[in-house]
Parts: structure tokens; C-alpha cells; sequence
């Protein structure tokens, strides 16, 4: 299973980014797909979650109405939309895929990106 994250960057507060995440060798559609971040010298934090159905997402509160996540089944692929963003927002972002019940614990995700670095200027 691989998971391939892209789309960061440097970028001035009140930009944009989008990330994706490309997943291949298991069955996309089965799992839910979560993004995480870890800036330097905190732990890795949850950021957004997305159903396999695409019918049910959660968002930390810090990033609640700024940030979109969305999923396409066809293409293996998830996406966020990242708007707004702040100086915080900084850190590196993770993809992960499992089955969580607990969405904002890693360690209920099987296979995670290897991180794409966001880096917001103030």
C-alpha cells in the first residue's frame, strides 16, 4: 500500500493550497482517509477525515470552515483544500487510510504518506 502526498508549498497568510494524496495497492473505497499535521517539536495532530462514501468528514476546530476535504473514488485520490491560511498552519501534513473509530487518534490508521511540507508566512 502506498500512499503519495503532494501539493505543499510556501504560501502568505490569507493564501491558498490544495493537497492530495494518491493511494494505490489496496481497495480505496474501503477505508476512511484522514490528514494529519506535525509542526516542529509538537506531536502529529488530526486535521480532517473523509468516509469512504465521502458522505461524512470532521475537522478539527482549528481548521473548521477554512479547510475542505473531499475524496474521488475513481482516481484514488483525496484532496484539501486549504484556505485562509494562517501562520499555525504551518507543519507537515500526512495522509493516512484505515478504519478508525476514533478519528483523531494516529495510531487507529494502517498506512500513512510520507508528508508534504505547508509553510505559511506571515
Amino acid at each position: 500500500v502506498q500512499l503519495q502526498a503532494s501539493g505543499g508549498g510556501l504560501v502568505q497568510a490569507g493564501g491558498s493550497l490544495r493537497l492530495s494524496c494518491a493511494a494505490s495497492g489496496r481497495t480505496f473505497t474501503n477505508y476512511a482517509m484522514g490528514w494529519f499535521r506535525q509542526a516542529p517539536g509538537k506531536e502529529r495532530e488530526f486535521v480532517t477525515g473523509i468516509r469512504w462514501s465521502g458522505g461524512g468528514t470532521y475537522y478539527a476546530d482549528s481548521v473548521k470552515g477554512r479547510f475542505t476535504i473531499s475524496r474521488d473514488n475513481a482516481k484514488n485520490t483525496v484532496y484539501l483544500q486549504m484556505n485562509s491560511l494562517k501562520p499555525e498552519d504551518t507543519a507537515v501534513y500526512y495522509c493516512a487510510s484505515g478504519s478508525p473509530t476514533n478519528w483523531r487518534r494516529a495510531s487507529e490508521y494502517d498506512y500513512w504518506g510520507q508528508g508534504t511540507q505547508v509553510t505559511v508566512s506571515s
